[in-house]
């Protein structure tokens, strides 16, 4: 079991990348949850297993169309903390 908290800056808020980031969360299997926090960036706290977290960090590092992501920031946190994926508000 992995976990990391990701910080997605670019052109992140606006466009749909929450819930584009809850949809593919649920696809995976993926727990946690995603925010937009007060600088413009986007915060998710994810953890799953390492193939799917890979999965995971492959779409939000994409996000959804009209979205464009310029650096995501990874840092690794304690797993186990988390029974679904939601979003922040």
């Amino acid at each position: 079991m992995l976990a990391h908290r990701y910080n997605l800056r670019g052109r992140v808020q606006g466009v749909g990348f929450r819930y584009f980031t809850l949809q593919k969360a649920r696809e995976l299997g993926i727990r946690g949850w995603v925010r937009n926090s007060s600088s413009g960036d986007v915060e998710v706290c994810a953890e799953g297993c390492e193939e799917d977290m890979r999965n995971f960090l492959l779409h939000i590092g994409s996000g959804p169309t009209f979205a464009m992501v310029e650096e995501v920031n990874v840092q690794e946190v304690e797993p186990g903390k988390y029974q679904s994926f939601s979003i922040c508000r």
